[in-house]
Formats: structure tokens, C-alpha cells, sequence
């Protein structure tokens, strides 16, 4: 059943901090908000172990996730729970909107639900709120606690967003002045920004369309206002380490993972592997709203081994040899 719901300590053996870094040791402490979420719970009840946590991109919500929840509860028979992130969806409104300030949501969300042997998954905005759960999990949740973690189309490394999100921000701001009645109106506006169907589509699953007073669901001022803070990312390998089982998922049809971050990666996160796929960022992600059936099938044998083996993990499997120069 897919319902929607409202709602820190040990040394996690895959986590480590060199000693002396007291910068390191406070990524995480923000005062967390409890996060709105949806849940899918197998035919025998267990709600705790073997959890798989979805956490959506920039813009995004739990409920883009509804399908693919869905199919991973039938397939793995395990408590599936896909969060609204703080400012999204119907989460609290609240500063900061920082990494370290979602991560600190998620962590407040597992041990709230003594959640064990997880699996992380994130797409974008969410891997990089993923990783930094993974990074703060010695100081932040009881050993062993999180056991692999996905990482969909974005690297652990700072640098500017791309200048299409400022412009759907603007977009999003005009459609709210405009005072549109209808879902069209608000499309008509954001083709001025934005022609891609799949990306219009995704943003205006945020729409509340209104008699006079469409508005957006996510506090769009607010996130215009931290959009350069999304561009960043709260560790450095000289700070931590997770060397838990880790996939990063690269869309073949984007740059989020190319050669000039994937080393950054594989310092923070030592034993990871890279599956890529024939998809963009946006809208035809394996994981997001729009993704095609037989992509995100392609993720079900590796996310499906966490769990009971590693083989994924292991030398003698075959990724795809797919050369990345961007």
C-alpha cells in the first residue's frame, strides 16, 4: 500500500573521519525537521530491516517515485519509504536549505524508525544529500546501520548549477504574479523557459492549480535563494571516507558525472563501481518521474543484490565499459 505519512551514538564500521577534524564533525549538526514521506510496507509487516530510502532530485518529490516504490516493494520484499525532502513536496518550509541540513532530516528519519540495514538511494540533489548521510554516518547512526548506497547522475564536487535552474525559478515566479487559473496558463509561461516536455512536465507536478491563485507547492522564493548552496558539497576526502558498497549511476546522455569529479569520488567513496545508462539527467533518469520501464529495470538486479550479497560489488562482475570523456 502506498500511503503518505508525516513524521542522533556508535561508529559505523564504513565510516571515517581522520581524527582532529572538527570541521568534519559538525556537517550534521542542524536542528532536522520531521519529513512527510510514503511507504510501501511488505505483505509481512516488517517496517525496519532491509529499508531502501529514496531521496528525490532538486524540484522533486515522493511522489515521483510512486511506480518505482511500487516495483521495488514487489520485487525485494522489503519497507520501501520515499522522503520530501525539507522544502519539497509537502515537507516543512524551513532554512537552512543546505546539504548538511537534509542530511540531518534523513539521519533524524532513520534513527526515528530504528531503521536497519539500509539502502540509500538518491537522485541529484538527493545523492549528494545521500552521500553526505553516508560521510556523517560515524557520528550520526548506530554501526552498521547503513549498508549500500545509489547514487544517481551527480558527484560529491562544488562548482555553479547550470543556469537553467535560476531561469525555472524565474519561471516559477512569473506563473505565481500571473495569478493563472489553469495548468495550460502556467505551461504557456514556462515554454518561455523551458521546452523540453518531460522537464515542464516534472516542475509542474509542484503546480496547485487554483481559480486565480495558482501557486507552487515548494517555497520557490526560498529555494531561488539557495540555489548556489546546491552547488556544493559539505565534505573533502581529507574529512571522511564511507567505504560501504557504493554505485554511482551515470545517465550516458549527461556531464553531472564525468572524468574530471569521478576521482574526487572514489576518494570519499573508495569501493564504488559505475553503472551507465542510456539516459539524460532530466526526465529520462533511470530513477526520476519520467523514466523509461526498461531502464529502471536495469537498476533492479544491482539495488535487488543489496540484499543478501555484494556480487555487484565484487571484481569478477561486468559493468558496462562505457568510456566517460565529459
Amino acid at each position: 500500500m502506498f500511503v503518505l505519512r508525516s513524521s542522533f551514538t556508535l561508529a559505523s564500521r564504513n565510516a571515517f573521519r581522520l581524527p582532529k577534524n572538527t570541521v568534519a564533525s559538525l556537517h550534521t549538526k542542524e536542528t532536522p525537521i520531521d519529513l512527510h514521506y510514503a511507504e510501501q510496507i511488505p505483505s509481512d509487516g516488517n517496517k525496519t530491516r532491509g529499508a531502501i530510502v529514496i531521496l528525490h532530485g532538486l524540484f522533486g518529490s515522493a511522489r515521483n517515485w510512486g511506480a518505482h516504490s511500487r516495483t521495488f516493494a514487489r520485487n525485494l520484499n522489503r519497507p520501501i519509504y520515499a522522503l520530501d525532502l525539507r522544502n519539497h513536496g509537502t515537507s516543512g518550509h524551513v532554512r537552512p536549505m543546505t546539504y548538511s541540513a537534509m542530511a540531518a532530516d534523513v539521519i533524524h528519519f532513520i534513527r526515528q524508525r530504528s531503521l536497519s540495514d539500509v539502502s540509500l538511494i538518491g537522485h541529484s540533489m538527493g545523492g549528494k544529500v545521500a552521500m553526505t548521510v553516508a560521510l556523517d554516518a560515524d557520528a550520526s547512526l548506530p554501526e552498521s546501520t547503513l549498508s549500500n548506497l545509489v547514487v544517481v547522475d551527480i558527484a560529491p564536487a562544488q562548482g555553479s548549477l547550470s543556469k537553467e535552474f535560476r531561469a525555472y525559478i524565474e519561471a516559477m515566479k512569473k506563473i505565481e504574479a500571473a495569478k493563472i487559473s489553469t495548468r495550460k496558463e502556467a505551461l504557456d509561461i514556462l515554454h518561455e523557459y523551458e521546452k523540453d516536455p518531460d522537464v515542464c512536465a516534472f516542475l509542474l507536478t509542484n503546480l496547485v492549480p487554483r481559480p486565480h491563485s495558482s501557486h507552487f507547492r515548494i517555497p520557490v522564493d526560498l529555494i531561488g535563494q539557495s540555489i548556489e548552496e546546491m552547488g556544493s558539497f559539505p565534505f573533502t576526502p581529507e574529512e571522511a571516507q564511507w567505504t560501504g558498497n557504493t554505485l554511482f549511476v551515470k545517465g550516458a546522455k549527461s556531464s553531472y558525472i564525468n572524468r574530471h569529479n569521478i576521482p574526487l569520488a572514489e576518494k570519499l567513496f573508495p569501493t564504488m563501481k559505475i553503472e551507465t545508462l542510456d539516459t539524460s539527467h532530466w526526465g529520462r533518469c533511470p530513477l526520476a518521474v519520467n523514466a523509461h520501464k526498461d531502464e529502471s529495470n536495469r537498476l533492479f538486479p544491482y539495488t535487488s543484490s543489496f540484499r543478501k550479497t555484494t556480487r555487484i560489488f565484487n571484481s569478477h562482475t561486468k559493468f558496462r565499459s562505457t568510456p566517460i570523456d565529459r
